[in-house]
């Protein structure tokens, strides 16, 4: 069954109600420049609702090029449970955070394979490339260019320009592990649409993928 990332969020009622539904990882975004940025002690008030309402959802803080320090200070005061990496940070920062890491990359035509494999990371993000931005772009790319892949120790998560539509498109072209919405399942940035929410989290799982 395909794993399930609902990210952007910024309010306790929508990581909730992704939660409820069955999501198994929850993003808060700590990208000033985001229109989806969450102030770490907002996120810090979520995360410990969730943990005191018996939510066993994974927590994922998402950063670019913050300082180790930082990370480190915004896991431990958000209690996240992996660590989302969008910026140009190298293998060497990537394990100094102290918590596991998803390394997120912009694709156009190939897939950086080898250089990835330097990370030793928890799962690879693969997300539509924008010279302008480092994710959240709302638009499909071609998925199929993960299909043909060499035998992987780490994840292999789908995002950009996904919907509660296309979500199955997606899966059977990708075959990934797991997929990451954002703008797809929104009312406006940073707030999320119930329904869509549920409806692509139900297609979601609802479609076969070799995990």
């Amino acid at each position: 069954m395909t794993a399930v990332k609902i990210c952007g969020l910024t309010n306790l009622q929508d990581a909730r109600w992704a939660s409820q539904c069955g999501a198994d990882l929850l993003g808060f975004v700590f990208v000033r420049s985001s229109p989806r940025y969450i102030p770490p002690a907002e996120a810090a008030e979520i995360t410990r609702q969730l943990v005191g309402e018996g939510c066993e959802t994974l927590l994922v803080g998402v950063f670019a090029n913050e300082s180790i320090r930082g990370v480190r200070q915004i896991v431990e005061s958000c209690m996240l449970d992996l660590v989302q990496l969008h910026g140009d940070e190298t293998p060497d920062y990537a394990r100094a955070v102290g918590a596991p890491v998803i390394v997120a990359r912009r694709l156009r035509d190939q897939v950086p394979w080898d250089e990835l494999s330097a990370y030793q990371a928890y799962a690879y993000l693969f997300d539509s490339y924008d010279p302008r931005k480092l994710g959240g772009t709302g638009r499909p790319w071609r998925w199929e260019l993960l299909r043909s892949r060499p035998e992987l120790p780490a994840k292999v998560i789908v995002a950009g320009g996904l919907t509660p539509e296309n979500v199955a498109l997606a899966i059977d072209q990708a075959r990934p592990w797991g997929v990451d919405v954002s703008s797809g399942v929104e009312a406006c940035p940073g707030r999320k649409d119930r329904g869509k929410v549920q409806r692509f989290i139900r297609n979601a799982k609802q479609t076969d993928t070799p995990l």
